[in-house]
């Protein structure tokens, strides 16, 4: 079985979500079976393992639904893409298209790092739910991150094909001075002396930070430290929705830097109003730190018990739920909770899924 894995989302600076999930999910195919990457740009190796590779078009070019030509001439059984809208007119192999979930029909301002014309696209794209079944019809099988989106896809019937559910994970996070902290050494941790809370995510209107920042302005002396690059103008606005909130701006942090204010948090906290999955819950959890979110289906599925819950918009349960973590006791139950948690997130089992969906569309597919 011949396997071509569609890596042309992979960011060339920094990964996002779904150029992490590209990444991490080719490397740990690629221990399991023998995997040639699409690429679109040069640069994109950097952040990729060291396996075979084809340079095709970018899928934001115009060419794009016949990208399938290209892709025959590698003559694969099977490709996969950690996207949907990936063309396949003319395709001679199977194809297993991937929905990381439907945000974007409730929530219809697009990423802004897009060009204007694709933002364009994007936007008419969900103004109705027939060309997301279109594209997702014409393939073998679709994946999907988690089991709320499973659900979602089939309560808006997007599909007759097979779906199967490929989850997302957290790569490891490492810190100055945490190499070789094991699970042992997590679960003694105590809770830090300052309260320090830890936001990772976009500043997207449907992911909630002004709950966040009200929050805070409720809990004197505690620290939120915003981890993701912010325009002056989005800056301003936090500052003067809540001016005696403490804010602490990184404007994009490394991932060392990321990792080290994680493990010295009291807790992370978001209050998205929607999501695909949530790696930002693992990653913390990962470490032992405990997560404070918003009460949304996907989070359930991803924290389970090991999570602290607030209303969407009640700023004021966001901060009763943080001061839970002043007693000792309950700050470590959470962070033990959660080492477990993040255990049963990672990207080895989510290759071993893959495979498996990948050989089944294959069989299919030669039958008929």
């Amino acid at each position: 079985m011949k396997v071509v894995f569609d890596a042309r989302y992979t960011r060339v600076d920094h990964h996002d979500g779904i150029s992490r999930y590209t990444a991490n999910l080719v490397a740990e195919l690629a221990k399991l079976h023998p995997v040639t990457m699409l690429i679109s740009d040069h640069r994109q190796l950097a952040m990729l393992p060291d396996l075979p590779w084809q340079l095709v078009s970018s899928p934001t070019s115009a060419t794009e639904p016949l990208v399938a030509r290209a892709v025959n001439k590698l003559r694969p059984d099977v490709v996969f893409t950690p996207m949907q809208t990936m063309g396949s007119w003319g395709r001679r192999y199977a194809l297993l298209l991937t929905v990381h979930d439907l945000i974007y029909y409730r929530n219809r301002t697009p990423p802004r790092d897009l060009a204007a014309p694709i933002r364009l696209l994007w936007r008419l794209y969900h103004l109705a739910w027939w060309p997301q079944r279109m594209l997702l019809n014409r393939a073998d099988g679709v994946v999907t991150v988690s089991n709320t989106t499973a659900a979602l896809i089939a309560e808006h019937d997007l599909t007759r094909k097979p779906v199967t559910v490929v989850s997302n994970a957290a790569a490891p996070l490492s810190a100055p001075g945490a190499e070789g902290e094991d699970d042992a050494a997590l679960t003694q941790r105590e809770a830090p002396a300052v309260r320090r809370l830890v936001y990772m995510g976009s500043y997207m209107p449907y992911k909630n930070v002004d709950t966040l920042v009200r929050g805070v302005a409720a809990l004197p002396g505690t620290e939120l430290h915003l981890m993701s690059r912010v325009s002056d103008v989005e800056r301003t606005r936090l500052q003067r929705l809540a001016p005696s909130a403490l804010l602490v701006f990184h404007d994009g942090a490394t991932d060392a830097e990321y990792a080290e204010t994680l493990r010295s948090a009291t807790a992370l906290v978001t209050a998205s109003r929607d999501e695909g999955f949530g790696i930002p819950l693992v990653e913390a959890m990962s470490v032992g730190t405990p997560v404070v979110v918003s009460d949304i289906p996907i989070f359930r599925e991803i924290g389970g018990d090991a999570a602290l819950y607030f209303d969407v918009d009640d700023a004021k349960a966001l901060a009763a739920a943080v001061k839970r973590l002043d007693d000792p006791a309950e700050w470590q139950r959470l962070s033990a909770l959660g080492l477990e948690r993040a255990a049963t997130f990672t990207w080895a089992a989510s290759a071993r899924t893959l495979l498996g969906v990948l050989e089944e569309t294959v069989a299919r597919r030669r039958h008929r």
